[in-house]
């Protein structure tokens, strides 16, 4: 692990920005589709269960705070079978994280803004400077979002604000109509996208921050205003299009800026959205790319994880033009595969850790109580 400190203050920045990341764009479409107009009472209770799932990940980092999750998986898994574990945990890591968000920044830009380019050019130009963020190390990272964390609020609240004059409390109405169990399965997609992928930070951050004992709660307060903000865009998108119109769009989001319109002379603003979601999705992949770099670095005991950037980055541009073959099959697997597969990830991998570690805290204690016998 590469010698690196960073504040709390930033930890609570780079959290928030990791958690919005593509979510922001994408997630208000899935979460009306299922919970129509409650949408917005699923993400609330999608932060409940996120609190939960984040506590259970965090209880690994309070008992060991200085040991990154991969470490931990080998001390307590044992260093042959910690390492395979790791390394299958890296390579799923790979094709469920970075590759697919990179993915979506094609796609996004070759439907909504640049129909005439290639999908590969904007795939590869933002894998290089995701590959030159990665290379110039975490602190490098932790001050660039602090400097643009203001100006994504700034941009947020202002878009927030000139929208409230289109919003229709109606398309909330009525409340519960159908029912608790789509807000549930609703609420699960929301912690799938925003809560469960923030296992990827047990590995960043140990060992990486000025007080340690207090990472949690910085992490904590990020993911509170991650899921504030996210919870905002989904009422918004509600509110003002309409759950139908909302579940029909890949990017309801994104026409939600399209709305705005303050005197026929402020209008069309949909770039604000765009830049916003750049930001986000900028610290997500590189903070999956950072965390994917230095866990091949441990597992091959490669002092400098820096080599790695550049060839991990370049795998992960190309498999990202072809890892969805079409937009319905992205739909399949965003429905079917990518829920399970973050709650084994996300949820059991760091629960099977955490009662290892319960059960060889007692392996000692029962020993002793049998020598004692004796």
């Amino acid at each position: 692990m590469p010698e690196v400190k960073i504040s709390l203050r930033q930890v609570s920045i780079l959290t928030a920005m990791y958690l919005i990341g593509s979510a922001i764009l994408i997630l208000p479409s899935g979460m009306a589709s299922m919970a129509k107009q409650d949408a917005w009472i699923a993400s609330l209770v999608g932060m409940g269960f996120g609190f939960i799932i984040l506590t259970v990940q965090w209880q690994l980092s309070r008992k060991y705070p200085e040991t990154n999750l991969l470490c931990l998986s080998e001390k307590l898994l044992g260093k042959w079978v910690g390492k395979i574990v790791n390394l299958l945990f890296l390579v799923t890591l790979f094709l469920g994280g970075p590759a697919p968000v990179l993915h979506d920044i094609g796609l996004f830009m070759t439907v909504q803004m640049l129909p005439e380019t290639p999908i590969q050019a904007i795939i590869y130009l933002f894998g290089l400077l995701v590959i030159l963020g990665v290379r110039l190390g975490l602190e490098v990272l932790a001050r660039s979002a602090e400097l643009l964390f203001p100006w994504f609020l700034l941009l947020f609240l202002s878009m927030s604000i000139l929208l409230l004059s289109t919003i229709k409390w109606e398309n909330a109405q009525p409340i519960l109509e159908t029912g608790v169990s789509p807000i549930i399965q609703a609420a699960i997609s929301f912690v799938s996208i925003a809560f469960l992928p923030n296992i990827v930070l047990l590995i960043v951050y140990p060992g990486s921050v000025n007080r340690s004992e207090d990472t949690h709660k910085a992490v904590y307060i990020g993911c509170l205003i991650g899921g504030l903000v996210l919870f905002m865009i989904i009422a918004l998108s509600i509110l003002v299009l309409g759950p139908e119109v909302t579940a029909r769009n890949q990017y309801p989001s994104y026409i939600l800026a399209k709305n705005i319109n303050i005197g026929n002379f402020l209008q069309r603003i949909e770039a604000v959205m765009a830049v916003m979601w750049f930001i986000t999705l900028f610290f997500r992949i590189s903070l999956y790319t950072y965390a994917i770099t230095i866990g091949f670095s441990q597992i091959f005991n490669i002092k400098n994880y820096q080599p790695l950037v550049l060839p991990i980055g370049w795998i992960m541009a190309m498999v990202s033009v072809f890892i969805y073959p079409n937009v319905p099959y992205e739909a399949h697997f965003n429905k079917k595969i990518w829920g399970p597969y973050t709650i084994t990830v996300g949820f059991l991998f760091p629960l099977f850790l955490l009662c290892l570690h319960y059960l060889r805290k007692k392996r000692p204690q029962k020993s002793k109580k049998s020598s004692n016998s004796a």
